[in-house]
């Protein structure tokens, strides 16, 4: 792997709806199949006939329900095109079908073995409409393909007539059969007429069930975007992957929840956004659209980032070699500058807001997200703040003016917590770490951090060191003065070294394989989406505030 852009997104090798669909169907099929094995083994076992294990109709019986599990087991696992999962869902019904046809032939016919296949087949018919989104015609065709076996192996079971079975009949005083020819003709006419129910019972609810999810898929396009899936949610609100529907664009969708968070600071992240997307740095997520959905739910359209976190980084591969460190401040420190110049405080500068990707084939661009996070720290010993107010950050990167809620208004707390990710990169820990966030915020207000050689226990370039310390002065006036400053005194930093795009394809090489599969791991453990979130940029409530 190459670099960030060739880490598959977390969806590509998941199975699709329907994938998933169809798994389940094998799986629920076979586990029918499973209960009517154990119900004649236990059969077998009572009248003492063990021979019949291994008789023919047992045999196709456990063939019938391989095939089903078989259909499971493929499409559980891995992305296949809905042509070859049609292909799979297909043949492992008509197979699967069939063998239940052959376990009737070795049915006598007094049991009416006619039926009792007719019966297996259409639970899997009726049971393929219920659970694989498909159309009233798919799945008519669906059953016309297992009609065939039906037909050929209902006329094998009653031809000819067992001469015991047939005067049976004849000896009824309400028969209608007058030859073993009839038998025959009425016994097939029962089995079509009976199939041709089954077959419109299932499309009508093929026909109901498709509408109705063609109905949810209308309405998750309206406006222009496309939702597709939930990608994470956090504190205040949910993300999710969608397209524009004119352009095709990758975007991620970030809501907020009005059950989370309060309409004031909902009001207040608004009103921020609005400032984020007026930037237009590189090293800046990008901010396609904002606005209200028609529930009133407040939501940004962003790029969609393909890459990690420089906490999902770190916390996989442990500290960064000084220049890739120094690589990744200048560039935050850049898109700081640009902000900070608008008046635009960013508050929560962290590992998990800075993500690492890949933009016009350059590799390692760093990309600030999440301008605006307010977050509440509550503590039932301590009020942090003395007043109950908000503080804004995390703790781990809070600067001290902050938490004393005295931060001024210059973007020098953002350098403080920029400082603090440095010192993560470098070290592979945080500055300070407690078992409380009243314990690091008090260390951030009174406790010196060590110096990251101190830390490490070996040599770190003494400029990088120098700078890092300065970040994390307690007083204001003595970290730098701006973040272009910053960026200034970062490219200075010769003896760090130069991290260059060979690194870059290197390191990624090494760990990219390994970074994809904890976060397609993490991405398991997220429910599926079980609904759709109609972003309807056509009709939503117009913003008509000032900004």
């Amino acid at each position: 792997m190459a670099a960030p852009s060739s880490l598959e997104r977390k969806d590509v090798k998941r199975p699709t709806f329907l994938q998933q669909r169809v798994a389940n169907l094998g799986l629920l099929l076979g586990t029918i199949g499973g209960i009517f094995i154990v119900m004649r083994v236990v059969l077998v076992v009572a009248v003492g006939r063990y021979e019949r294990f291994t008789d023919v109709s047992m045999l196709v019986h456990y063939a019938g329900v391989a095939v089903t599990l078989a259909m499971w087991a493929v499409c559980r696992r891995g992305r296949l095109r809905d042509s070859v999962t049609h292909g799979i869902e297909l043949a492992g019904i008509v197979i699967s079908g069939t063998l239940y046809v052959g376990m009737g032939w070795d049915l006598p016919q007094p049991f009416r073995p006619e039926m009792t296949v007719l019966l297996a087949l259409g639970v899997f018919l009726l049971t393929h409409a219920i659970y694989v989104p498909s159309s009233w015609l798919r799945t008519t065709i669906l059953g016309s393909a297992l009609a065939v076996p039906l037909v050929i192996g209902t006329w094998t079971m009653v031809t000819p007539v067992e001469p015991p079975l047939a005067a049976a009949y004849f000896a009824s005083p309400h028969s209608i059969y007058s030859s073993p020819e009839s038998i025959v003709l009425l016994g097939m006419a029962s089995v079509v007429t009976w199939w041709i129910v089954v077959m419109i019972l299932a499309a009508s609810a093929s026909a109901v069930i498709y509408g109705l999810r063609s109905e949810v898929r209308e309405a998750r396009q309206l406006g222009q975007y496309t939702v597709e899936e939930k990608l994470g949610e956090g504190g205040m609100g949910i993300v999710y992957r969608a397209n524009h529907a004119m352009l095709r664009r990758p975007t991620a969708v970030k809501v907020l929840l009005p059950d989370r968070v309060g309409e004031a600071e909902i009001a207040r992240f608004e009103r921020e956004v609005r400032a984020t997307a007026r930037l237009s740095h590189p090293n800046t997520v990008t901010i396609f659209d904002y606005g209200r959905t028609p529930e009133g739910h407040f939501y940004y359209a962003m790029e969609l980032l393909d890459g990690a976190s420089l906490a999902e980084i770190v916390n996989l591969a442990g500290p960064l070699p000084p220049g890739r460190v120094v690589h990744i401040m200048q560039q935050v420190a850049g898109a700081l500058a640009e902000a900070h110049g608008l008046g635009l405080i960013h508050r929560d500068i962290k590992p998990a807001n800075v993500m690492m990707t890949t933009q016009g084939g350059v590799l390692d661009v760093a990309k600030v997200v999440d301008f605006g996070l307010v977050k509440q720290v509550a503590d039932s010993d301590v009020s942090l703040t003395g007043d109950g107010e908000w503080i804004v950050g995390t703790p781990l990167f809070l600067a001290p003016e902050v938490i004393l809620s005295q931060a001024a208004d210059d973007g020098r707390s953002d350098l403080y917590a920029l400082g603090c990710i440095g010192y993560f990169l470098l070290t592979g820990e945080p500055v300070f770490m407690g078992d409380t966030m009243v314990s690091i915020c008090s260390m951030h207000l009174t406790q010196e951090p060590e110096p990251p050689s101190a830390r490490l226990g070996t040599p770190v370039p003494a400029d990088l060191e120098k700078l890092l310390l300065e970040l994390l002065a307690k007083e204001v006036a003595d970290r730098p003065a701006s973040a272009a400053l910053l960026a200034d005194r970062l490219e200075a930093c010769e003896s760090c070294g130069v991290w260059t795009q060979a690194d870059a394809r290197q390191w990624w090489h090494q760990w990219g394989e390994e970074l994809r599969n904890e976060r397609a791991a993490g991405a398991q453990e997220e429910s599926d989406i079980t609904s759709a979130l109609t972003v309807d940029l056509l009709h939503r409530t117009p913003d008509t505030r000032p900004s």
